[in-house]
């Protein structure tokens, strides 16, 4: 039996006699050539896999290049056929979207022991928020501003992924979104690339850890490069045109702290950057994250994006196939136009056996990096799997994470935390909706180990508490957008009752009761990819469902599940109180009842700004000032809106607490600096309740006068703080050059002199700020 140890050896040994099909000079195998540009290739590669690549014929590096699904989780139209004799033909690379140590082990075999060389593949999975233990969704976790226990979501995922024979996640997702109507803005840390960067460097730490080999860690993959998010009205896969200057300094940010953080490789996107679709563009791969950035990892497309360049007019499945190799991009998920195409257009010369080995070789490296070459079933672990897979441990990780990521938008007269010994009526239809407690991209959840928000309270409902239930309505009645959004499960369920019988049980429950908490929201995948929403408030049935629960003039407590930010002016204005809980994944029923019933005291603040109307879209922080700002009132020929107000309903930062804090004695230990010094913005925070809480304190700068245009508002620090009743603490901020920095018009990193405001507040609207000058 053919075991990969023994393979490397013959390799090694036989590294000078065995021939492949093409020969190149040795100086050039490191050359990318594309017309009369060369780029040396300095990917630092070890003497095995020169070894291995020297024996490979062209056909096994093209077939090294090829990622394929072979039907298990599905996130494209595509599942590739024949992918087990493909396997044998040297004609596969990895797979993803399977799990289980067994069956991972029965394809690894394959490669190992029926192909000519036994290398072995890479496994990928989908492991965005959790991979069977789900965390909340990422927007969620980012609320936190909790950068540990970000890290410890992503080492939990990775510790389960990699018992179960996964060695690689396509995570994280740093795309910058401030349009809420995008599905996919879910999937990442929301608008801001300060607290974006943070978050892409503590996922890549909890994935990778310190040793890729290490047989609990996972190699990560930053997506989607790039800008995805700026797609246009919130569209998916729609074109993204933007400037350099806003690329550099508002988009660019979170892939390239990934990368500094060591992430090993790349996913590429499916819009068009510069009219050309990202997968196959070379300013993207080459010119950024190749040579400005020194990236030498391996870049994989996104599922079939090659194959869609064709739609985008930009050549056939050969051309493109080719200008994506050109590109700097070494693996083709799924849609095998490398794999088809590429021996082809090295015989006609359209590409080099160079670029083609460079990829390859790219790899290779990968998997030794992941210790697979050593120990192809090393991600293969049985028991550990059944050890820790949802283990106690984990979900209460997960319960104590969800807890941490649900936002306070309103709290009047304190109706939370509940009060003890009440009766309360929980209704609306997502209280009791299993199939939707997990959120979007949760592919290797179950959701029947989920807990619901009906059974959390009960669970841990005080002494003397009693809940009573009513259903009250369905998401949606329309079952044409039931059937839309239904496409991996039946999530939008419409009841064969009324809606007015099924909203005058709601009524019957509640006049019954001393508060109301309806829970309403989204379904899981009216956010995530192909979820794009053109309403971004709630549905029109659950409205009336609050609307006839209002009339009751009882305490009503709204528990939001949604991955978006959403449009909510009706319900500020006649809801007692609103927590946001997103979705909270497998602990997430449990978690919301923690918050409900104060156990936890909130803390979470939003990452994504709130409109009051989708027509305010974009709405975001650190938008530019106009030449004509809007003055605050009804007057003419300023920059605002006849019928809203230009602010959002609920300011990115925002976030409320069963406790309350003040904000005093913001000063600077000077209002001076030079270029190579630095000053400490201070404020004192008190907690002015008699609750102990967390606060999460946010520094922003704003450079009045530069060579360019600036930001009104730019984070630039944050820091949380627990404080007991009524203490109070000094918080510091260091402010230096490197911190004022930003791409000017001839795309400089530099610091401008000149004059600044610091802010420091609870949230980007609520600030105090002081004046300094850079000298």
């Amino acid at each position: 039996m053919r075991i990969i140890a023994l393979s490397i050896i013959l390799v090694l040994a036989a590294a000078c006699s065995v021939q492949v099909n093409t020969t190149v000079n040795a100086d050039s195998e490191r050359v990318r050539m594309e017309g009369q540009k060369v780029t040396i290739d300095e990917s630092v590669v070890s003497d095995r896999v020169e070894a291995l690549l020297s024996q490979m014929t062209i056909d096994e590096m093209i077939g090294q290049l090829n990622l394929l699904n072979p039907g298990g989780a599905v996130t494209g139209e595509v599942v590739n056929d024949n992918v087990g004799q493909k396997i044998r033909d040297g004609q596969l690379g990895g797979i993803f979207g399977i799990r289980g140590a067994e069956r991972i082990r029965d394809i690894q075999k394959i490669a190992v022991e029926e192909s000519r060389l036994g290398i072995p593949l890479i496994v990928g999975m989908d492991v965005i928020h959790g991979h069977q233990t789900v965390f909340p969704i990422p927007l969620a976790m980012s609320c936190s501003w909790d950068m540990d226990l970000i890290e410890e979501m992503a080492r939990v995922s990775a510790s389960e992924a990699a018992a179960d024979g996964i060695c690689w996640t396509f995570s994280p997702m740093v795309d910058i979104a401030r349009d809420p109507r995008w599905g996919r803005i879910a999937e990442g840390a929301g608008e801001d690339p300060y607290l974006g960067s943070e978050v892409a460097r503590a996922m890549v730490r909890g994935y990778q850890q310190d040793d890729l080999s290490d047989p609990e860690s996972i190699m990560a993959c930053v997506k989607h490069f790039a800008l995805y998010g700026g797609a246009e009205g919130g569209r998916d896969y729609a074109t993204v045109d933007m400037s350099r200057l806003r690329m550099y300094n508002e988009y660019f940010p979170p892939y390239k702290a990934a990368i500094d953080e060591g992430c090993a490789t790349v996913m590429t996107s499916f819009n068009v950057v510069d009219y050309y679709p990202a997968s196959g563009n070379d300013f993207l791969f080459t010119d950024v994250l190749r040579e400005e950035w020194g990236f030498k990892g391996m870049v994989v497309t996104d599922y079939t994006a090659i194959n869609e360049m064709i739609p985008h007019g930009v050549g056939d499945i050969q051309e493109v196939s080719a200008a994506t190799l050109s590109a700097g991009v070494d693996m083709d998920m799924v849609g095998e136009g490398m794999l088809s195409t590429l021996k082809k257009s090295l015989e006609e010369g359209k590409i080099s056996e160079a670029q083609i080995k460079t990829a390859c070789r790219r790899i290779l490296q990968a998997k030794e990096d992941l210790g697979l070459l050593d120990d192809p079933y090393l991600y293969i672990d049985r028991e550990r799997a059944e050890k820790d897979i949802l283990s106690e441990e984990y979900r209460n990780i997960a319960r104590a994470s969800a807890a941490e990521t649900m936002v306070l938008l309103k709290n009047d007269n304190d109706v939370l935390p509940l009060p003890s010994a009440a009766t309360i009526a929980v209704v609306g239809p997502l209280a009791d909706s299993r199939r939707n407690m997990l959120g979007t991209w949760s592919v290797s959840g179950d959701h029947d180990k989920a807990v619901t928000m009906l059974e959390g309270m009960r669970e841990n409902a005080p002494a003397g508490t009693q809940i009573l239930y009513a259903r009250g309505s369905n998401i949606s009645d329309d079952p044409v957008f039931a059937k839309r959004v239904n496409a991996f499960g039946p999530e939008v369920v419409i009841d064969e009752r009324t809606p007015e019988d099924m909203i005058e049980e709601a009524m019957d429950v509640a006049r019954k009761s001393d508060v109301i908490v309806a829970v309403v929201g989204e379904a899981a995948d009216m956010t995530g990819e192909a979820s794009s929403m053109a309403h971004i408030g709630l549905q029109e049935e659950q409205v009336k469902l609050l609307r006839a629960l209002k009339t009751l003039n009882k305490p009503i407590v709204m528990v939001l599940y949604n991955g978006r930010p959403m449009t909510l002016p009706w319900e500020d204005e006649n809801m007692d109180a609103i927590l946001d809980v997103w979705f909270g994944g497998t602990e997430g029923g449990r978690a919301v009842a923690d918050v409900l019933y104060g156990k936890v005291n909130p803390s979470a603040k939003l990452t994504t700004s709130f409109p009051v109307h989708v027509g305010q879209v974009p709405v975001y922080h650190s938008m530019l000032m106009t030449g004509r700002p809007d003055a605050g009132s009804a007057g003419k020929f300023r920059s605002n809106y006849l019928d809203v107000p230009n602010e959002p309903l609920y300011p990115f930062g925002y976030g409320l607490s069963y406790s309350t804090f003040d904000y005093s004695d913001l000063s600077l230990s000077s209002t001076s600096m030079s270029a190579d010094g630095s000053i400490t913005a201070s404020v004192t925070v008190t907690n002015t309740s008699d609750v102990e809480g967390q606060e999460i304190v946010q520094l922003y700068i704003r450079d009045l006068v530069g060579s360019i245009s600036r930001p009104v508002s730019e984070l630039k620090g944050f820091k949380k703080i627990t404080l007991a009743a009524g203490q109070a603490q000094k918080v510091d901020f260091q402010i230096d050059a490197e911190l004022l920095k930003f791409y000017n018009a001839d795309l400089k990193y530099v610091a401008e002199p000149g004059e600044f405001h610091a802010m420091i507040g609870p949230n980007s609207r609520d600030v105090q700020k002081v004046p300094f000058t850079l000298r």
